[in-house]
């Protein structure tokens, strides 16, 4: 997490200092504290999800390997991919669909030395074979929890659509839906008494059970959440914003499973 992103404002008056995390990000101390650093540490929360997706009727039948990465190996990632549509100013996450070998944190590094830096890291090379139409889901490493989240929560839709067989989806299309999944997972956790949302008990239970463990979310990660979704409503990119603002409009007139019915047929949203 960059130093002069803007969601660090709302750290700032505490005087947090600050991680340096090896790539050229850094990250506050506050939100280090609810940080995912290593694979292993990411996936009770990947799970939540799942069942988050399982909740809404929209259940993967794949074991999807989901691994946590370094800035490098996820930029090598991208290079390795046929085909994708990647253009956010940094790529976070990505849903593989080629064999790849790629380095994933096994290790989660601690705080030391001069400077506040990480040290003790350790990563491993894991070969990733295709079993089916996904390979695996990366995500990059020591971001916030409900940050991290919201990028699974991304990358698990654009799985669910190439595993369900949605094919040659525009942009504009495949990225809006991903991003209103992204969204709701969310409002899900920000806002979890909220009305008329889609989750089932079993996605709302298994959320409330990750936040029980780290002892609740606190009001840092909670406006952290509320900035993540502000991001989402008004990323000025066509694919990202656009085409989540005309995905959610359709979403919320007509439902999650007709839009994703009419996509399936027509390739665009219901107007």
């Amino acid at each position: 997490m960059d130093v002069d992103s803007p969601f660090l404002l709302l750290v700032k008056s505490s005087n947090a200092r600050y991680v340096a995390l090896g790539d050229g990000r850094s990250l506050c101390l506050e939100c280090m504290e609810s940080a995912i650093m290593d694979t292993g540490d990411c996936q009770p929360l990947y799970h939540t999800i799942r069942d988050y997706y399982e909740g809404m009727y929209m259940k993967l039948d794949q074991q999807i390997p989901m691994l946590l990465v370094e800035r490098q190996a996820l930029n090598e990632a991208i290079v390795g991919e046929k085909n994708g549509f990647h253009h956010m100013p940094e790529t976070r996450g990505l849903c593989l669909s080629e064999e790849q070998t790629v380095t994933s944190i096994l290790k989660r590094p601690k705080v030391g030395g001069p400077g506040h830096r990480l040290i003790g890291m350790r990563t491993q090379p894991q070969k990733l074979t295709r079993k089916c139409e996904v390979t695996a889901i990366l995500v990059l490493y020591g971001l916030p929890r409900l940050l991290t989240g919201a990028i699974l929560a991304h990358e698990l839709m654009h799985g669910w659509l190439r595993l369900k067989g949605y094919r040659n989806l525009n942009p504009e299309v495949e990225e809006g839906i991903c991003q209103v999944l992204s969204y709701m997972w969310l409002e899900s956790e920000v806002m979890p008494g909220l009305k008329n949302m889609p989750s089932s008990s079993a996605a709302s239970s298994s959320s409330s059970v990750s936040s029980s463990k780290k002892g609740g979310k606190s009001g840092v990660e909670n406006k952290l959440g509320e900035f993540f979704m502000h991001q989402i409503a008004h990323d000025a990119s066509p694919a990202y914003g656009g085409g989540f603002r005309a995905a959610n409009a359709a979403v919320h007139r007509y439902g999650l499973r007709s839009t994703l019915d009419h996509i399936r047929l027509t390739g665009s949203f219901p107007l």
